[in-house]
Parts: C-alpha cells; sequence; structure tokens
C-alpha cells in the first residue's frame, strides 16, 4: 500500500492523523475532536476536520483494522430498524466478544438472503470462521446457518445471551 501523502496541508501529518484516527476509532462528532484537539493547543476549525476525514479516512479505518488484527471468536449478530430518508430499513450488525464493532449491513428486508449477504461478507472480510455465533431469535439466521452449514456453531438466544451487540448501537460511521 502506498502512504499517505499530506503535502500542501498547513497542519503537521501527526495533527492529521490524530484527528481522523479520533473521528473513526471512537465515533465522536467533528465539533468533539475539534475541542480535543483545542484542549492539546491545535486550533482548528471542525470543517477542515470533516475535509481530512473524506480524503485521508479510508487509508487511516484500513490502517486501523489492519492493526487491529482478528476478531474474537465469538460474534454476536443483530438487527434493527432504522428509517432512512423515510424509508424503513434493517441495519445488521456483528461485534465479537469484547465489543468490537466487526460489520454493519443495511438491508431492504429482514430475511434469509440479507443474513446470508451478512455471514459471506462477515467471513470474506474475517477470514475466519467463529467458534460461535451468538443471534436473536431470528429464523433468518436459522436459514442462513444451514446454507452456509455453520449451524454447529450457531447459538440462537434472547437478550440475555445477545446482550453484547443489543448494548453496542453506538453511532456507524
Amino acid at each position: 500500500m502506498n502512504p499517505i501523502s499530506f503535502k500542501r496541508h498547513r497542519f503537521l501529518p501527526d495533527v492529521i492523523r490524530l484527528s481522523v484516527w479520533l473521528y473513526y476509532r471512537f465515533t465522536l462528532s467533528l465539533r468533539d475532536v475539534e475541542d480535543l484537539l483545542a484542549e492539546r493547543g491545535i486550533d482548528l476549525c471542525y470543517e477542515t476536520i470533516r475535509c481530512w476525514a473524506n480524503k485521508f479516512g479510508p487509508a487511516i479505518v484500513a490502517d486501523i483494522r489492519r492493526k487491529r488484527g482478528r476478531a474474537d471468536s465469538v460474534w454476536h449478530l443483530d438487527e434493527m430498524v432504522v428509517r432512512i430518508y423515510g424509508q424503513r430499513m434493517y441495519t445488521w450488525r456483528t461485534v465479537d466478544k469484547e465489543g468490537e464493532f466487526l460489520d454493519v449491513l443495511v438491508q431492504k428486508r429482514r430475511n434469509k438472503e440479507s443474513a446470508l449477504k451478512l455471514l459471506r461478507k462477515l467471513l470474506k472480510d474475517q477470514r475466519a470462521i467463529p467458534d460461535t455465533i451468538v443471534t436473536d431469535g431470528l429464523p433468518s439466521y436459522c436459514a442462513a446457518m444451514k446454507v452456509l452449514s455453520c449451524q454447529d456453531r450457531h447459538q440462537p438466544g434472547r437478550l440475555r445471551e445477545n446482550s453484547r451487540v443489543e448494548n453496542s448501537h453506538h453511532p456507524v460511521r
């Protein structure tokens, strides 16, 4: 991968990296990042951080994911209803045992095909099959597990068993 070029920017590369890293790693708002940097004596506008996040964000996020390493061996899956432009959509989320966010998928339906798409995307991105996949009682997960022949790893449950992902409904970028 090519190194990130910070040429023709007024601020030091470390300041740019830090602000973009804070924005994506901790899901802070642009104004929160601006305040954190102001406490350290760095005076800049939140619009500058937004421009940096758009320009350097994908490369820095890829670096964060690469350094993070493999996900834990237990995955928690959940879906949630959201409204996007007035349309009802389903956000499919995955977190590992330690609460680290793995992936998100937005679909119009809550069916087997959507669950299958999420699981295939996860298995491709993580390049490892988890020991246990904890879900809620949605039948779509069982059908998708049968197609992928992962039913021995599937652990369907209710809110108590799947509380790790239920408690992690924080903003997603």
